[in-house]
């Protein structure tokens, strides 16, 4: 039996689940001949309460890091988890994250050490319905041509109330107070949060290093009852739609509200989760449909992340 030792980084509601989750799947850990050991978990106030198991390292001091194998980002945020990530990347040791905006913006900063392998971000898009893994393994042998997503949760539910009836501001309230939407809830309702999403798979299908401030976007704000009342009377639904297509000699990312026929595959299997529509020539049309977001889906996700470096699969790497 030999020990791991993790480190974790943030302890909101999906850090608090993987803690759990480390506890809850100890016979998988113990069927690989592996303890697990968590040597700290960075958090702003060590004092306030939380749902952890008993003993658990909760610390504001990130020195615990030079004593972890392997580290598992929750932090959310841009510039703090970069300041403590890149030199733990840098020492040869692998990162395990859920954060889009971070992979998104800071990819020139972290594209060799996802080539590396040291990177694993499957819960960064979808949480924990499985979409980066295939694109990132099997999918490469067909020719990409098109794909076509709905990935915010938020976005689903305040659209999805409107067609009932209510007023925009009505619905994003309602989200705001059931604890969907941030406040202000520019990075859901802006488009940005799928915008993020859209780049990260894009450098697996499109181009490896493909940029975040290529993609053009569009959010809902704008979105009226009558725009919607006229999309359900022709048959159609409204959703904010993350779409790769080839353009000319490139591609061409865009994330907007599109009329959408209802019968369609983001209408259907997308009713009220995210999904995702992928195209290739020689594997067709297939259709990736579950949870985006919540503690446990997303904690599944980075524990299985955890499980495969232990196992010895390399990260997420990208087009080359």
């Amino acid at each position: 039996m030999r020990t791991v030792t993790v480190g974790l980084l943030g302890c909101g509601t999906v850090g608090q689940n993987i803690l759990h989750l480390l506890e809850r799947r100890k016979a998988i850990f113990d069927n690989l001949g592996v303890q697990i050991e968590v040597t700290g978990v960075l958090v702003r106030d060590a004092s306030k309460p939380r749902d952890v198991p008993p003993g658990t390292p909760l610390t504001r001091d990130p020195t615990f890091l030079q004593e972890s194998s392997v580290v598992i980002e929750v932090l959310g945020g841009i510039e703090q988890p970069l300041a403590l990530l890149l030199p733990y990347l840098r020492s040869g040791r692998p990162v395990i994250t859920a954060n889009k905006a971070l992979l998104a913006e800071c990819w020139d900063e972290l594209r060799e050490h996802a080539l590396a392998g040291r990177l694993y971000y499957e819960a960064s898009v979808m949480a924990g319905t499985p979409v980066i893994g295939p694109m990132s393994t099997v999918l490469r042998a067909s020719t990409f041509t098109r794909l076509q997503a709905v990935l915010n949760g938020t976005c689903n539910y305040i659209l999805t109330q409107m067609e009932g009836g209510k007023t925009y501001a009505q619905a994003l309230a309602e989200a705001q107070a059931l604890g969907y939407a941030e406040d202000p809830p520019t990075l859901d309702v802006g488009g940005f949060d799928t915008a993020h999403k859209l780049a990260v798979l894009a450098r697996f299908c499109a181009d490896g290093d493909f940029p975040y401030s290529a993609v053009e976007v569009q959010g809902i704000e704008d979105v009226t009852l009558e725009d919607v009342a006229a999309a359900r009377a022709a048959g159609d639904r409204i959703k904010l739609v993350a779409e790769l297509c080839c353009a000319g000699e490139g591609w061409r990312a865009t994330v907007s509200p599109q009329r959408l026929p209802a019968t369609h595959p983001l209408c259907n299997e997308g009713a009220s989760r995210n999904a995702l529509l992928y195209e290739g020539e020689e594997c067709g049309s297939l259709i990736f449909a579950g949870g985006g977001a919540g503690g446990m889906v997303t904690a599944s996700a980075m524990v299985g992340d955890l499980l495969d470096w232990l196992i010895g699969f390399p990260g997420h790497v990208p087009l080359h």
